[in-house]
């Protein structure tokens, strides 16, 4: 009997149970039922109640918690059927139409089932199901649903299973797995030998091109095993991949256990304990997902992986948080079983691939392979493993040749690699052939994504570079991150790569030109592979990755000043981002700064390819216009900066030319009129906005009454962003009362510029964007409209209506967001900037500029950014007297109030 993680007693008492039938047998029929309906539900949830407390006492052991289920359901099962059979509809003298068998199928039939699994069963009947095999059947049915167990249940004669399997392969696997629970056990017997004969035998090759076929339909339908909210059972990586590893191993070879492929040659010893250690993990995880959310949930979603950490034992550890260090378990679990997955059913699928037509192999034409290599089935393939081990620098060859020809690794190539990583020793790496392999890899062959992705799966990347190994399938807990860390660098180098191919020219002309012109192509793939390396520790991981990044670069060979732009480059990495997305780009002094930091057009040009690939590389819809704008800007200001001198960034000079722009697009206007419009705004102005701005606001201007507010929405197609803009007499507080209005029509502000005017008007240009973070199309731009003006007109008290908008998702909830205040006098001539990180939620924007505007604060420009459920708001600054916020008490005054407008939306957004 297979081991349970508590006594078979404590789960089900079959003696109690016994007794209940037999008082049972002397009451009339529907109490007799009644009765005995009861005594299972107390029976099914004081063991479901022993169950989940041992298991929560041990909450890895996962596979004795899935049979004390199962033996939950067997006898749950078992005792709705007597109940049927022996009191509801006895039959003493059945007819030879009248057997029944009991079945379990699928994920039930196999013995693994976690709290709130199916239970999916088979009714076996010989003939045509009888009127006393239905009203049975229908009775045990009704038994185990007043037990509130989700049930899937089919009612079918042999023939039937043998015809339907033919036509679903989901009812063939199903059937594949079937097992005799209570009646007829001959009529089961039979099944199984015709289901061997007339159905399994002879379509070994079919069923295995069908459960590749699902799935790939399955990972594309799921994501792949880096998506960051996994779905344990369906996801690349997860317990489906490994059942159907199992399922291909019994059909073929009738296996009853996965340890019976080792004989075979399917699984190595170490490929066996990989693959039970996997499954335990992932039972283990979906258990306690069940548990914790009390229904069958497979969905790891933010919230749950914190809980699902906590109830494992997780705990924070050198910086990082428990749910961090448990989804990297996760992780690498996931990634052993794809690799586990892709050995197996690339060797099965060769082992019964048909053999090709003869004219077909006579003219395809095959890529020739240098010595020591072979092509079986298309894939490359070690022609002797005791030569190929004779020299360690092979174990990197392999994947040199595998793009040379573009030939996918054999798995035979693949296990000898992973079993022989301990050859990939201190010397090796310091090999210079070594080096030159490696960076050929990242150079030479226009695909190093893929070599990359394989290393890093066989484990062969964090052999090599041994500092690696920390931020393999490491985590993010984040919303802004879509995958694990090494994934990320290899989408980065993706992008880069792609970038380089010319695919991209349209999507990111800028980086296509600076690669275009030429870079130093080594040290950028360098940096981009090593940018994230010190992620996952207690220090900065730009300042540690760039330590690292110094070691690993001269190991890889390259020269001193190679190696000293490497560590710039991963230092400053997050620089040319935050820059971008946290300062007004606008202000000279802005891009002074950036030019002094940077120095060099030749380290600028690295830098902007650089943060476009990491930008892009963090997740599908991550990169958009918005932010292609800003780095664009960023980029053409410095190095105009650097070419010309700090000079051309004077605000005189470029206040001038604005005003030229202005002149041309309004040719038609008086001149006075002209004159009127060029000399009522400060020089911030014209450096501030583009001159489609300034034609909208000079146009607004020269039509506003007295105490009007007029508006101009208009979608700014080059920022992904709607573009609203507003002029009205300027009076404390205007700012806030914008944001608000903005906030009650559930606008995301992106960007803020607000400017008065020398004669009383303010006017205000903000980037909105709705709830899914696009601009908003020009259909609804008018009930936009509606709805601002009814909020300006304080129709609508903001503040209260705010408050339904204001709620966090729960399944954000175990974000940890801390709030960081600063304040900088040094970044503008001008203003001070606050820069206030923390927790996104809709009204937040609202309250800090409210705080602000209660404080007599006047806000000049606010540019937001957001990375997920955090951002950062910056604000340009000055006081009632228009000087900055130099005093440390006045800056501590504000940040107290700041932090009191935080902490009380925090809580209105926890409800």
């Amino acid at each position: 009997m297979p081991k349970l993680i508590c006594d078979r007693k404590d789960i089900f008492d079959t003696e109690a149970l016994n007794e209940v039938m037999g008082a049972a047998r002397a009451l009339p029929t529907q109490e007799a039922r009644a009765r005995i309906v009861a005594h299972l539900k107390k029976a099914q949830a004081s063991g479901r109640a022993a169950i989940a407390d041992a298991f929560q006492a041990d909450p890895f052991n996962s596979r004795p918690t899935t049979r004390a289920y199962t033996y939950l359901t067997d006898q749950l099962v078992g005792a709705a059927l007597r109940t049927s059979e022996t009191l509801l509809h006895p039959n003493a003298t059945p007819t030879k139409g009248e057997r029944l068998a009991v079945l379990a199928v699928g994920g039930y039939g196999r013995g693994e089932m976690a709290p709130f699994s199916d239970v999916d069963l088979l009714f076996l009947t010989p003939y045509k199901i009888t009127a006393w095999a239905e009203n049975v059947i229908e009775s045990t049915l009704y038994i185990l649903w007043d037990l509130k167990l989700k049930v899937g249940h089919s009612s079918r004669t042999i023939r039937d299973c043998i015809r339907l399997g033919a036509e679903d392969f989901t009812i063939r696997t199903a059937m594949l797995e079937h097992r005799f629970l209570l009646g007829d056990a001959d009529l089961a017997a039979k099944l199984d030998d015709r289901l061997r004969a007339d159905l399994f035998a002879g379509t070994e090759r079919e069923f295995i091109e069908a459960k590749l076929a699902e799935r790939d339909a399955r990972h594309n339908r799921q994501g792949q095993r880096y998506v960051v909210e996994p779905n344990v059972k369906e996801a690349k990586g997860g317990l489906r991949d490994l059942q159907s590893l199992f399922w291909i191993g019994k059909y073929i070879y009738k296996v009853q256990d996965a340890a019976d492929l080792v004989p075979l040659g399917l699984f190595t010893e170490d490929e066996f304990r990989t693959f039970v250690g996997a499954e335990d993990f992932l039972w283990a995880t979906r258990c306690h997902l069940h548990l914790l959310t009390n229904r069958p949930t497979d969905q790891l979603t933010f919230d749950m992986q914190a809980s699902v950490a906590d109830a494992m034992g997780y705990q924070d550890k050198d910086g990082r948080r428990a749910v961090e260090l448990f989804m990297q378990a996760y992780f690498r679990h996931a990634n052993q079983v794809g690799e586990l997955t892709r050995i197996f059913l690339t060797k099965l699928e060769a082992i019964h691939l048909k053999a090709e037509p003869l004219l077909e192999r006579l003219f395809k034409r095959r890529p020739s392979v240098k010595p020591g290599y072979q092509v079986i089935h298309n894939r490359i393939a070690i022609a002797d493993e005791a030569a190929f081990l004779s020299d360690k620098l092979n174990l990197l060859r392999l994947f040199e040749e595998a793009l040379r020809t573009g030939m996918l690794i054999h798995p035979d190539g693949m296990r000898l690699v992973k079993a022989n990583l301990n050859l990939i020793d201190e010397e090796m790496r310091n090999t210079p052939e070594a080096q030159r392999i490696f960076l050929d890899l990242l150079l030479k062959h226009g695909n190093p994504e893929r070599a990359l992705r394989r290393m890093n799966e066989l484990g062969v990347l964090s052999a090599f570079i041994p500092e690696f190994e920390h931020i393999v399938a490491m985590m993010q807990f984040n919303m802004y991150h879509s995958y694990t860390v090494d994934e990320h660098i290899i989408q980065c180098i993706a992008q880069l790569a792609m970038i380089e191919k010319g695919e991209l020219i349209e999507d990111l002309p800028v980086a296509s030109s600076i690669l275009k012109n030429g870079v130093n192509r080594k040290v950028l793939y360098v940096a981009l592979l090593l940018h994230d390396i010190g992620k996952g520790r207690v220090e900065d991981h730009s300042i540690l990755g760039a330590q690292m990044a110094r070691k690993i670069a001269l190991r890889l060979g390259l020269k001193q000043d190679e190696v000293d732009t490497v560590e710039w480059l991963v230092r400053y990495h997050l620089l040319m981002s935050d820059m971008a997305q946290k300062r007004d780009i606008a202000d000279p002094r802005t891009v002074r700064d950036f030019a002094k930091a940077v120095q060099t057009v030749k380290r600028l040009d690295l830098l902007c390819v650089l943060t476009v690939c990491d930008i892009r590389g963090v997740g599908p819809t991550t990169w958009n216009n918005w932010k292609a704008v800003l780095i664009r800007a960023l980029y053409r200001q410095t190095r105009r900066a650097l070419e010309d001198g700090m000079e051309a960034l004077n605000r005189e000079n470029r206040g001038t030319e604005a005003k030229k722009a202005l002149r041309e697009a309004l040719s038609d206007w008086p001149r006075k009129d002209l004159q009127a419009e060029t000399a009522r705004h400060y020089s911030s102005y014209w450096q501030g906005l583009h001159v489609t701005a300034h034609v909208v606001f000079a146009r607004l201007l020269r039509e506003i009454g007295e105490d009007e507010i007029l508006m101009d929405l208009h979608p700014d197609e080059d920022r992904d962003a709607t573009r609203a803009c507003f002029v009205m007499p300027d009076h404390p507080g205007i700012f806030a009362r914008m944001t608000g209005a903005l906030a009650l029509v559930g606008a995301n502000v992106v960007d803020a510029r607000s400017y008065t005017t020398k004669d009383g008007f303010v006017t205000d240009a903000f980037w909105i964007q709705d709830s899914d973070g696009n601009p908003y199309d020009a259909a609804r731009l008018p009930r936009l409209r509606k709805m601002i003006e009814r909020t300006l007109a304080g129709e609508v008290v903001t503040q209260v209506a705010i408050r339904d908008r204001d709620r966090v998702k729960k399944r954000e909830r175990a974000f940890r967001v801390p709030t960081h205040i600063t304040f900088d006098n040094e970044g503008s001539d001008i203003y001070t900037i606050i820069e206030v990180d923390t927790r996104d939620r809709p009204g937040l924007l609202h309250d800090l500029t409210s705080t602000l505007a209660a404080a007599n604060v006047y806000i000049a420009n606010a540019v937001i950014a957001t990375y997920g459920e955090q951002v950062v708001d910056t604000f340009y600054v000055k006081d009632m007297f228009g000087l900055k916020y130099y005093s440390e008490g006045k800056q501590r005054t504000l940040e107290k109030r700041l932090r009191k407008a935080i902490a009380d939306g925090v809580e209105r957004a926890a409800g």
